[in-house]
């Protein structure tokens, strides 16, 4: 997790490492430009106090998620999460990103993924109506069996990825993903929670 908190410091963010049973007040608190949600391990529909942070966050501050992170958003939007019959692992999976097509060669460990599906009513190719949060979509795709590997929100700043774009040593196709995080922290200022931008 160390590389995390690099990647996030090359940036130009300042971290706090906060415990997982942090309340959205206890986050806000801080005055945040953004939240960052970690990856972990376990089924995600049991981390109850992350989703209901996660939820409270949404619309009040941007959110990046990976691996757990993303499970979390995905509950937090309305999603369900299911069990991968073969979990992802290794450091060599295929995934497209459906904003360009281009496919990122990622590295992975989770045995759980969000039902895209369950987000709300489908508008659109992969796109999600969510009963609080608007439209989300489906960014990422495992090329080798079609599961969702992340998400974006159009109508609040938060995206997450399932893979893990940190990982060191391994592949650096979606390091770019911690530089959108601070383009989505500069763009929305302090005016969402009053932090400085």
């Amino acid at each position: 997790k160390r590389s995390i908190g690099r990647y996030l410091t090359e940036q130009g963010a300042q971290v706090h490492v906060l415990p997982s049973s942090a309340t959205a007040d206890e986050v806000l608190a801080l005055e945040p430009d953004g939240v960052f949600l970690s990856n972990g391990p376990g089924d995600p529909a049991t981390v109850a106090q992350g989703i209901a942070t996660t939820r409270a966050l949404l619309g009040q501050v941007p959110v990046f998620g990976i691996c757990l992170g993303s499970q979390l958003l995905g509950h937090a939007l309305g999603a369900e999460t299911y069990k991968l019959t073969f979990g992802h692992r290794g450091v060599n999976q295929p995934v497209l990103r459906r904003s360009d097509g281009a496919v990122e060669i990622t590295s992975h460990n989770h045995g759980f993924a969000v039902q895209a599906t369950s987000l709300g009513e489908q508008t659109a190719e992969l796109t999600f109506d969510t009963a609080e949060h608007g439209r989300v979509e489906v960014s990422h795709l495992n090329l080798n069996d079609d599961v969702c590997e992340g998400l974006s929100c159009l109508e609040v700043p938060a995206f997450s990825v399932q893979y893990h774009p940190e990982a060191a040593p391994g592949p650096s196709d979606a390091r770019y993903l911690f530089e959108r995080f601070s383009d989505l922290m500069l763009s929305q200022g302090p005016a969402l929670v009053g932090g400085s931008a």
